[in-house]
């Protein structure tokens, strides 16, 4: 069965939220908190924002036509202390996100069931675009969760508060159906 145009604009709003999600969860944290560490066991969230944009470069660049798995990654260091400022780790989070788009963005349906590689083993490319997307919502929670600990009360919530379901679904019902639209700037990143 091939898909249609709705996968693929599905896929990139899935990606679009996660990536929004994950930038109001760093909003809220001082500058240090991002490079925290809890245990020597435990990712900081700017290891993990290292490791999502590592594994983006490394899987989007040319994705159907090389192994997704480069040869210039160093997936090991990924989860080194490598970037030091906010400034710098955004710019790095942006230039993963970025590669993710524009391998995307160019892709057409017929090209979904085309055989790709990641570490020489083959799947079509729509089984790389879930698991890709499993991958970096998995991470994404992660950044989201610890973000949630480091702030504890202060914490705005980025979906329904706790306790304010009755309220929230009270306002939802009493409004007209309607389809979830993005800003003018996150459909640009769509296309």
């Amino acid at each position: 069965m091939m898909p249609n145009n709705t996968y693929l604009e599905s896929v990139k709003k899935q990606m679009l939220y996660y990536k929004t999600i994950a930038e109001k969860a760093m909003d809220q944290l001082e500058e240090e908190q991002l490079f925290l560490a809890l245990n020597e066991n435990t990712n900081a969230i700017s290891t993990i924002i290292q490791h999502i944009s590592g594994n983006m470069l490394s899987r989007w660049t040319n994705f159907l036509t090389t192994d997704g798995e480069k040869e210039w990654r160093n997936r090991d260091a990924e989860f080194q202390v490598v970037i030091k400022t906010k400034e710098d780790l955004l710019s790095q989070w942006n230039k993963g996100w970025d590669c993710y788009f524009n391998a995307v963005n160019g892709l057409s349906l017929e090209q979904l069931s085309t055989i790709i590689y990641i570490r020489n083993e083959g799947q079509t490319a729509m089984d790389s675009i879930n698991r890709q997307l499993a991958h970096y919502s998995y991470h994404i929670g992660q950044i989201v969760f610890y973000a949630k600990m480091l702030k504890q009360t202060e914490w705005t919530s980025l979906s329904i508060p706790k306790n304010n379901s009755d309220s929230y679904n009270a306002d939802k019902f009493s409004k007209e159906k309607s389809i979830k639209n993005f800003t003018d700037d996150e459909m640009d990143k769509l296309r």
